[in-house]
């Protein structure tokens, strides 16, 4: 167990030394705060480098900062170490530093679990054999929801750790612009700035393109596609996936027909549902759903794809068309969209968003546009709606109702869904 051993002191390092951790504010680590006194397993979940493990870090340097020992965090990780079984890293963690779980308060840090041959039985028995003083905190890119929900009934409270909000960027910029009314051209400019980012907190600051694309490309999506994927669905075709994903990534918010798609990548139509799904499980891809009143009509209807990460070489294209798919994918992810809206008469509206009320959304990066807007207030009898603007702002009357139309980073700074 030497190997083991090792890596857990490199891993380690508080144990000899005072912890030290640069951290910057998320939004999810507030509500995080709540469960943390709970005894139940705390899962983040996301996308690779979205900022997981420095959260994960972040409540370790809280509970040493509250009185815990540092000697009672331990943190361990899976990603190049899957041979092993979880009850022998916390025996080797307990013969290394002398202690014992079953006395005084202990953090359990257990990073990308997913890779861990049947993690969910074996943190299951973890998590049964332990008292109520000792926390366990789990992180993965890729989880099977199904069997992990299952297995861990009523033991876990999953929060998905997001690409970066507007907001947050601004705040690991060390900006502080407010208020907007003033420092409306700064922001504007700092949004361009952001959207070049694609969401990564290690992107902010990042200028060189070449950098930027290396890093999305190489970093991520074909980390996701050729490794992460392959691994948990034991899926040999990587080829067909990456078209697929290619495909989302050039054309981000397009209606997706399973039965097109298919023969497009001469594949089944069963395979070409099952990739889909395996991308949107990898958060690599955001699924839409064609809003209705009836839960029955959401699930038949047409759906609506958007990728968390866009082809890096069309967010670098010049042309007046890429921009707009670019601004169009930037703000549906960051409303974090669930529901578009087509009729059979193909009036349509980008986001429907659906919260105290049901607010239609339409992403104009040039030409405004209200008839897709003007059908779904009638019919929907929608109080309000907005047109997200490049940098356009005003207010247009339809059927009695206000259409307010507002540049992009002012509404993310003041309408985005917090977590």
């Amino acid at each position: 167990m030497a190997e083991i051993n090792d890596i857990l002191l490199g891993l380690n390092p508080w144990w000899k030394e005072d912890m030290k951790l640069v951290f910057k504010h998320r939004e999810l680590y507030g509500k995080l705060q709540k469960f943390i006194p709970l005894r139940q397993i705390v899962s983040l979940t996301g996308l690779r480098r979205t900022g997981k493990t420095t959260l994960m870090l972040k409540i370790a340097e809280d509970f040493i900062r509250k009185g815990g020992e540092n000697r009672n965090v331990v943190y361990f990780s899976f990603d190049e170490f899957r041979n092993t079984e979880l009850r022998t890293i916390i025996k080797e963690y307990e013969k290394l530093t002398g202690k014992d779980c079953g006395k005084g308060r202990y953090l359990i840090l257990l990073d990308e679990i997913q890779k861990l041959s049947n993690w969910e039985d074996q943190l299951k028995s973890l998590y049964d054999s332990f008292g109520k003083n000792v926390k366990i905190i789990i992180s993965g890119y890729l989880f099977i929801k199904k069997k992990s929900k299952e297995t861990l009934a009523g033991r876990l409270f999953e929060f998905k750790v997001e690409t970066l909000t507007f907001s947050e960027f601004l705040r690991f910029k060390g900006v502080d612009l407010r208020p907007i009314s003033i420092y409306g051209k700064e922001i504007q400019k700092m949004f361009g700035e952001f959207l070049f980012t694609f969401g990564f907190p290690e992107m902010v600051g990042i200028t060189d393109k070449e950098v930027i694309k290396k890093y999305v490309k190489e970093g991520i999506m074909e980390k996701v596609v050729y490794k992460d994927i392959p691994q948990l669905f034991g899926i040999k075709d990587t080829a067909s996936l990456e078209s697929l994903l290619r495909i989302l990534s050039d054309e981000p918010g397009q209606i997706v027909e399973i039965g097109e798609i298919a023969k497009e990548l001469n594949i089944s139509r069963q395979t070409a549902a099952d990739y889909l799904r395996y991308l949107e499980e990898s958060f690599l891809v955001r699924k839409l759903y064609n809003f209705s009143r009836s839960k029955r009509k959401v699930e038949r209807k047409l759906k609506k794809y958007y990728p968390t990460v866009i082809s890096p070489e069309l967010m670098f294209r010049e042309d007046e068309i890429s921009k707009s798919r670019v601004f169009e994918w930037l703000v549906a992810n960051q409303l974090k969209a669930e529901f578009f809206w087509r009729d059979p008469y193909k009036n349509e509206v980008d986001v429907v968003m659906v919260n105290k009320e049901i607010t239609p959304v339409e992403i104009k990066y040039g030409k405004m546009d209200f008839h897709g807007i003007a059908a779904f207030m009638r019919k929907f009898k929608a109080p309000r709606a907005y047109v997200i603007s490049l940098d356009k702002e005003g207010r247009q009357k339809i059927n009695g109702k206000n259409v307010f139309i507002i540049p992009a980073f002012k509404f993310l700074l003041q309408h985005t869904p917090k977590e």
